[in-house]
């Protein structure tokens, strides 16, 4: 297949790891902010693969597990009001809260429902003008254009029954953060090649040059990540800090501008909780002022609720990148896919949930 294909050639993938071989002279720590780059990083065993003393840190690149508890429980308070139809993308449904999740709703009588599109909660609001529908807008810049085409939408049909639940993160506070942060061992990033398809990578440019540190816009197939590393490592070893594109069938320096214009119609930028991380400012997107009505959590008056993380789930080291899922006591015990402690067992994208799937052990 075309564009997947040629970038999982083994020939390539071993040319591309002995020049990285070749290329590194000393020890270097990056680390990738994207669930589904952790996710091919370690099902291929490719971080087992790089040149003695390089590692790859797995970031906060899973939107499912930076959601803070704290929306969990808002999201599940507001599933269980009767009449309610709470509508949510699949991934969600199992991310324990406090006491149970979406699901554990669902068994319960309260009608959750798994979507496909944000659009698809605006036709149920149509098909059921009787019943409040909420949608449970999770992710990064990635998944917010289509959240606010469906708050568009739902204001050109004067909807009064449509409200969204949002927790939506941005990539560069985050990493702003972590370079920040006193124990930053972070060196340089592979960004997430889907955000930066709708952003571009401008925004990534002041942080290459404030921080001394570069950044590879990156895909997520294994050649990608082999090229993105070996760029990487390019830059390290002859001091340079620059942006890099190595997703260029995808990527372009301005992003999406249309998807741009639509998220800065509806949201505005706000400081945001990340699970793991803490507070961080400008670092999330609510609806703005003018779309205050299809605001789930003004709606249902849910904003009070307080949270408090199972003690025995690392989640928070493991997101900053920290620890990893194999230093959990409760890793593959009383933590798996099937009963999950914490969002990263869960998630399609959460590390820990890679590592158990690659039968990475204790």
């Amino acid at each position: 297949m075309r564009y997947l294909d040629e970038y999982r050639d083994p020939a390539l993938a071993r040319t591309l790891l002995a020049e990285l071989c070749a290329t590194a002279t000393r020890p270097w720590t990056l680390m990738e902010v994207c669930g589904g780059q952790t996710h091919t990083l370690v099902r291929q065993g490719i971080d087992e693969l790089l040149p003695a003393g390089m590692r790859m840190v797995h970031g906060p690149g899973c939107p499912v597990c930076v959601t803070p508890l704290q929306a969990i429980d808002r999201a599940i308070a507001i599933a269980a009001r009767p009449g309610v139809i709470f509508t949510s993308f699949g991934d969600m449904l199992r991310v324990p809260g406090s006491e149970r999740d979406l699901l554990g709703v669902k068994a319960s009588g309260g009608d959750v429902r798994v979507v496909y599109s944000p659009l698809d909660a605006v036709r149920l609001a149509v098909a059921e003008p009787g019943r409040p529908v909420v949608f449970f807008a999770v992710g990064f810049e990635t998944t917010a254009p289509a959240n606010a085409m469906a708050v568009l939408e739902a204001a050109r049909l004067g909807l009064d029954n449509f409200s969204m639940l949002v927790s939506h993160v941005l990539v560069p506070p985050a990493m702003t953060a972590i370079l920040e942060s006193e124990h930053n061992e972070v060196q340089g990033f592979l960004a997430a090649g889907h955000v930066c398809a709708v952003m571009g990578w401008r925004a990534y440019e002041p942080l290459a040059a404030k921080y001394r540190t570069p950044i590879v816009v990156t895909g997520f197939e294994p050649l990608d990540l082999l090229e993105g590393i070996l760029l990487a490592v390019r830059q390290l070893e002859t001091s340079r800090c620059e942006v890099e594109n190595q997703y260029a069938r995808a990527v372009l320096r301005d992003g999406n501008t249309a998807a741009q214009h639509a998220m800065a119609e509806v949201f505005a930028v706000a400081t945001r909780y990340w699970r793991g991380i803490g507070s961080i400012p400008d670092s999330g997107l609510v609806l703005a002022e003018r779309y205050a009505a299809f605001d789930a959590e003004r709606r249902f008056d849910v904003d009070g609720l307080d949270a408090a993380e199972d003690p025995r789930c690392i989640a928070g080291a493991i997101l900053r990148g920290s620890a990893v899922p194999t230093e959990c006591g409760a890793y593959g015990t009383a933590c798996t896919p099937r009963h999950p402690l914490g969002a990263p067992m869960v998630s399609t994208e959460g590390t820990c949930a890679a590592f158990h799937l690659a039968g990475r052990s204790r």
